[in-house]
């Protein structure tokens, strides 16, 4: 069916093979769609992105709100031989304008809602063509797709043609274009289905993003690829999730997810049939971890990923869960823990993480330099996050390389700190930052979130951790706030928290 087009041949297979399989249940409208129905769908994209001028290697840069028609258009874009470029739905006016104008993509597609304000954005950007998507199946290519007919002839592409680019979240500097080719995403999206277990009877319930690698690439690709089915909510819906999880086996989810459903009223009667919890995006508390656990008897799944490498490492299927780590490098990566020097370091020491394998982005776009700062001469990337392998292999993650205070000249991690103050009674989690001080260089301060109506002080927390922290570690000041600010995959945004406590020490 796409035979020539490396991605969507490996998309594509189980829909040859069981047409009439059920791919997706929109949760939203009950409307269901069987495998072969949704390829019938891709094909019609397809031939309406071709009619809009979109030629193989042309950006289609999207800005839609979750629906089946944009993940039409995803798999549309790989079979016209364009690269898809998801943005998040959350990103303003200026923003957009950014991407645009780094991306300088063939089409951007956004909601009808957004037309007027995106219209000359896109138009100052140089943008050929404008069409609109609506989460209700409205808009101008919607249109177009619905005038097309099935059949459409793919676009041959081969592993190393780009499918995607995914801007990387950067809390410093500009946004940089991850490349994504063919290989990286279909090589990782089937280790992933095998490591993971997915088979034609998996149902997963799908409720992250698709302008991410997390809900986009791993949770689509995955179901397309084990010829499951998948049950589609437009965005996260605790109570809604419960009532899904009886028909389902698997759900993917940030660690927001996780504390959120804990204080769902039925979890554990709901929870009893479901087969996987995996969960990514951000550190899972082994709080939360152990919480879930006792909630529900299932071990979630922690793995570690990122835009530029998608999945490198996850816990096992078979085998210890073990909390506060991401398990082990998946088959196919390898993985090491290098000092700044590249020097790899021994075991149960923390250094910089660097990887290698089928699974790696292909550059930075337009970005050559930054591409090879990142890049050993022998292929490893450099993560940029702190970790450790322990002597049974599994791998922690102990923060940003950036996130690293350096106190009087010694290193403190964020994570250590913030695992003792997060086991407090009374706190509900923290963020543990270095700022500007005259005489240390950096000092160590904690952001803190109570729980409700604890009555805690920062002489309190500070009295608990003198015994439990060497004194270069213990945070010279306590900030408590009512939540700490995240972005939209739920990964605390330290860069917000270090502009708004710099000047504590000046």
């Amino acid at each position: 069916m796409h035979s020539e087009n490396h991605l969507a041949a490996l998309l594509a297979r189980a829909a040859a093979e069981a047409p009439e399989a059920l791919f997706l249940e929109d949760v939203a409208t009950g409307a269901r769609l069987s495998h072969g129905a949704l390829w019938q769908g891709v094909e019609r994209m397809a031939a309406a992105l071709r009619r809009a001028g979109i030629r193989p290697g042309d950006r289609v840069a999207v800005q839609a709100e979750k629906s089946v028609a944009m993940l039409e258009l995803y798999l549309g874009t790989l079979l016209a031989g364009g690269v898809f470029l998801p943005l998040n739905s959350a990103y303003t006016a200026a923003e957009v304008g950014y991407f645009l104008g780094d991306a300088t993509p063939g089409l951007f597609v956004c909601d009808p809602a957004r037309e007027t304000a995106l219209e000359p954005v896109a138009r100052k950007a140089g943008v050929a063509r404008l069409l609109t998507l609506g989460a209700d199946g409205q808009g101008s290519l919607a249109q177009a797709r619905a005038a097309e007919a099935p059949g459409f002839a793919t676009v041959a592409r081969g592993p190393e043609d780009l499918a995607a680019i995914l801007y990387t979240s950067g809390t410093t500097g500009r946004s940089k274009g991850a490349m994504l080719s063919h290989r990286a995403l279909g090589s990782n999206s089937l280790t992933l289905r095998d490591y993971w277990r997915f088979t034609a009877r998996d149902v997963l319930i799908h409720a992250l993003p698709i302008y991410h690698t997390h809900g986009l690439f791993v949770a689509t690709n995955i179901t397309l690829m084990a010829g499951g089915a998948c049950l589609f909510f437009p965005k996260f819906d605790a109570a809604g999730i419960i009532a899904a999880m009886p028909r389902a086996t698997a759900l993917m989810g940030v660690p927001t997810f996780y504390t959120r459903l804990l204080a769902q009223p039925g979890l554990g009667r709901a929870a009893r049939g479901m087969r996987l919890f995996i969960s990514g995006s951000a550190p899972l508390l082994a709080e939360t971890h152990r919480a879930w656990t006792a909630a529900t008897g299932h071990h979630i799944l922690e793995r570690y990923g990122m835009t530029e490498t998608n999945m490198n490492t996850s816990n096992p299927y078979d085998g210890e869960r073990r909390a506060g780590t991401v398990g082990f490098p998946l088959p196919g990566v390898e993985l090491r823990v290098c000092n700044g020097d590249g020097a790899e370091l021994p075991v149960g020491e923390i250094g910089t993480l660097e990887v290698r394998g089928p699974n790696l982005f292909s550059g930075y776009w337009q970005m050559p330099g930054k591409t090879a700062e990142d890049m050993r001469p022998d292929g490893f990337f450099i993560t940029g996050d702190l970790g450790m392998i322990d002597r049974d292999g599994y791998v922690t993650i102990v923060g940003r390389g950036k996130d690293l205070i350096i106190s009087g000249g010694l290193n403190v991690y964020p994570k250590e700190v913030e695992e003792a103050i997060d086991a407090l009674p009374g706190v509900t989690e923290s963020a543990v930052i270095g700022v500007a001080h005259p005489d240390l260089g950096e000092a160590v301060v904690a952001v803190v979130v109570p729980d409700p109506g604890a009555g805690l002080s920062g002489d309190d927390i500070q009295a608990a951790l003198a015994d439990r922290l060497a004194r270069f570690k213990q945070p010279k000041r306590v900030f408590f706030v009512p939540e700490l600010p995240r972005n939209t995959m739920g990964k605390v945004q330290k860069n917000r928290l270090r502009d708004a406590y710099s000047k504590t020490f000046a």
